[in-house]
């Protein structure tokens, strides 16, 4: 595993962060856009990806809910999604 196209969407948050995520897991920039891409919708980070010729992405869904309650953080959900 090299890079895996990602989308990050946060609990509560306006906007979707686009980028990869690397061998080691970190999120990283996609090398074809040198930024991590901030994008208003899924649509928007959906066809951004489409753009760069990527089929499949992963989406990771993040919460901070459960440590604002005081509980353990849960781990992100993510899913393999076909553009």
């Amino acid at each position: 595993m090299s890079q895996i196209a990602t989308i990050i969407a946060v609990a509560d948050s306006t906007h979707y962060l686009v980028g990869a995520t690397d061998a080691s897991g970190d999120f990283i920039a996609m090398p074809s856009l040198q930024s991590v891409q901030v994008c208003k919708s899924l649509f928007e980070a959906k066809e951004l990806l489409r753009e760069q010729q990527v089929s499949t992405a992963q989406l990771t869904f993040m919460s901070a809910y459960d440590e604002m309650c005081g509980l353990p953080s849960s781990q992100p959900m993510r899913q393999t999604i076909t553009l």
